[in-house]
């Protein structure tokens, strides 16, 4: 296989990647034959997974708008895949021209895109880092010269929590990460969940197996698992609701069925 430019030398292109796999549903270039084949298997037992991610995308567009309307002008967005269009700072600062935002992944091909997406803007940075490490994140160069911690923050967590296990302790980094923000921050997330998928359950396993097989395993939390990521937040009206209900732009009803699978919320910090 021949390693395209875009791709980082340190990266194994013939396993896997979960940020190509949602590029991919998201109708991204920036992915590879084994990444399709995986996202392709999944689909043949879920076939609508590229609109719950689209659903993801319009809840972060949605939720970013309401932040900034809150005044809320600096953004921290942990696990923020691939570069698409409608990135968080082009969502914040169609609204705020001065927003700031600090992209956070793992991932080598994503931190690369984001680089060479971000370069020579200075109001955005990003940092290769692991959402289970908070200090490493919130100590960063990138995070110190961006981020005021003396004002509030919109935490993104978008698609990212069902792909850490319990016994990875989750709820303490988001928690870890929650005590770290100025009051008046706003933690936007998304989670899967088997509640809402309209399949039956076997159906959607098959899928969440394909993830298994490719050693990123993806934890589908029931909607009072993904309401404790909230503790020691206020939540925003409407709540913890199915995606296409969270301050809908246009009527839900129209949305494909699929969009309604997961939950999607935003707290805000006393």
């Amino acid at each position: 296989m021949e390693r395209p430019a875009w791709a980082p030398r340190s990266i194994d292109i013939s396993v896997p990647s979960v940020a190509r796999i949602y590029d991919y549903y998201l109708g991204g270039s920036h992915n590879f034959e084994v990444d399709r084949v995986a996202a392709r298997r999944a689909m043949e037992f879920m076939p609508g997974l590229p609109k719950i991610m689209q659903a993801n995308r319009a809840f972060m567009r949605r939720a970013v708008r309401h932040a900034v309307a809150e005044g809320v002008t600096q953004f921290l967005d942990i696990g923020s895949g691939i570069p698409t269009f409608g990135n968080v700072h082009e969502v914040a600062r169609a609204a705020c021209p001065g927003a700031r935002v600090v992209y956070v992944d793992h991932d080598p091909v994503a931190v690369a895109h984001s680089q060479a997406v971000l370069a020579g803007d200075d109001g955005t940075d990003v940092v290769a880092a692991d959402l289970l490490k908070p200090q490493e994140i919130l100590n960063s160069p990138q995070v110190q010269r961006l981020i005021d911690p003396n004002r509030p923050v919109g935490l993104l967590l978008v698609a990212i929590l069902h792909f850490v296990e319990d016994a990875d302790d989750p709820y303490g980094a988001v928690a870890e990460l929650r005590d770290a923000l100025a009051p008046g921050s706003l933690l936007l997330l998304t989670h899967a969940s088997y509640e809402g998928v309209p399949l039956p359950p076997e159906r959607s396993e098959g899928a969440v197996d394909v993830y298994k097989d490719i050693r990123n395993p993806l934890i589908m939390r029931s909607r009072e698992e993904i309401a404790r990521f909230f503790e020691g937040y206020d939540m925003v009206e409407p709540g913890l609701v199915p995606m296409p209900h969270w301050r809908p732009e246009t009527a839900p009803e129209d949305e494909d069925p699929y969009a309604f699978s997961g939950f999607a919320g935003v707290g805000r910090t006393a």
